[in-house]
């Protein structure tokens, strides 16, 4: 393939993402703020907010949680907050896909670590995980909130409390919608709760 061609291919992945972003403007950040309050208010209120999703979504949950625990604004000194990536223990994850199916790996981990108060967030580009959508059912059952940041296809609606439905034809570009989402929220919480950075203007993360 020439070089033209590659070109047009990245600036085909930009144009994608740039429209994602747009489709997300305006009504579509009303769900975002809608998510942040919640999660605001789960966390000042001793709850804790657990993460769920698939594949890219897995390695999702555990970035956000990690923005959580540690701290997403750079210049903002601010006590950790409990939040946790239903996603990272191995061992659990294979025997329960063993023991009780593949669907049930996030909603066992509900019934047992969640309370009432808490947050779950599940993430699904394709709206369809039944994993997530399980873990949505079992959090819905111990009285927890549940947030689904998801594709155009919404997931979970009846057990939902927040949908943010990223729109884009690709899953690729829906996630890149996804990673956006997820730092805004990682923002307005810690703004919410401790106030702006001392110096915004020097950045937010530092890997």
């Amino acid at each position: 393939m020439s070089r033209s061609c590659h070109q047009a291919y990245l600036e085909r992945c930009l144009t994608g993402t740039v429209e994602v972003l747009n489709g997300l403007s305006g009504d579509g950040l009303n769900e975002v703020l809608e998510a942040a309050c919640l999660i605001a208010r789960s966390l000042q209120g001793g709850g804790k907010l657990l993460l769920c999703g698939n594949g890219g979504s897995a390695a999702d949950a555990q970035h956000v949680a990690a923005e959580f625990v540690g701290r997403f604004s750079r210049d903002l000194k601010r006590p950790p907050l409990p939040a946790l990536a239903l996603t990272t223990d191995s061992s659990f994850l294979t025997a329960c896909g063993n023991d009780f199916g593949f669907e049930e790996i996030f909603s066992r981990q509900v019934e047992a670590l969640g309370r009432p108060g808490d947050v779950v967030l599940g993430i699904s580009t394709s709206g369809r995980s039944m994993n997530v959508l399980r873990a949505f059912e079992a959090a819905r059952r111990k009285g927890l909130a549940t947030v689904a940041l998801t594709g155009p296809a919404g997931l979970g609606e009846a057990e939902s409390d927040v949908v943010i439905a990223v729109p884009g034809r690709e899953t690729a570009l829906i996630q890149n919608g996804h990673v956006v989402v997820e730092h805004m929220l990682c923002g307005l919480v810690e703004r919410m709760l401790f106030g702006a950075a001392e110096d915004e203007s020097s950045g937010q993360e530092r890997e």
